[in-house]
């Protein structure tokens, strides 16, 4: 893709307001929701559009899982860490870049500032999920008795907010229940 070319699809897929050339090579989409950068190299050969997703010290806990993320599921973009700041990132040659992929990254890459931390912590909600169920079965305990063990660690207050109102805890428990059952027989 040319910058023209580059240009002119940036301006199809925004209105021409949200799209600023910032520099020559240099692209910055405003919009209420996100704010995206599309950038040349100083030689134009290579393209690189990032999207700030999250501070990098909100992400810490969950870092492991971004990385996961960037093996198993972005597809063609990354997340990477700079200035402190977790970016969806594309990088691509510009010679074998088409239009079509262009605008399937940017979707991407808006997709994952949309979601934000939510995949990362369920990911790893899941796999403390799947610890658990682990433990329990190593002690020989059944489903039941393990979704006993939690209402009883509620109860006892070793689990949950103290100031969790009982509606709160039941609705808690209850997703408990609905996460140990899915993946109780997986493991």
């Amino acid at each position: 893709m040319t910058p023209s070319e580059i240009a002119g699809t940036l301006a199809e897929l925004f209105s021409t307001d949200a799209v600023n050339a910032i520099a020559p090579g240099s692209w910055q989409i405003e919009t209420p929701d996100f704010r995206l950068l599309v950038l040349l190299s100083d030689d134009e050969t290579w393209l690189r559009v990032l999207i700030p997703i999250v501070p990098a010290q909100q992400a810490q806990p969950f870092l492991e899982q971004f990385l996961e993320a960037n093996f198993d599921d972005t597809q063609q973009v990354r997340y990477a860490i700079q200035q402190g700041v977790i970016w969806g990132v594309f990088q691509h040659n510009c010679s074998s870049l088409v239009a079509e992929d262009f605008r399937d990254a940017i979707a991407r890459l808006i997709s994952l500032h949309e979601v934000g931390l939510d995949d990362v912590f369920n990911r790893l909600v899941e796999s403390r999920i799947r610890q658990i169920i682990q433990a329990a079965k190593l002690q020989g305990q059944s489903l039941e008795s393990t979704m006993q063990n939690l209402e009883r660690f509620y109860a006892e207050g070793l689990m949950g907010d103290e100031n969790q109102t009982p509606q709160a805890r039941e609705e808690t428990l209850a997703a408990w229940r609905r996460q140990l059952e899915r993946l109780w027989s997986e493991i």
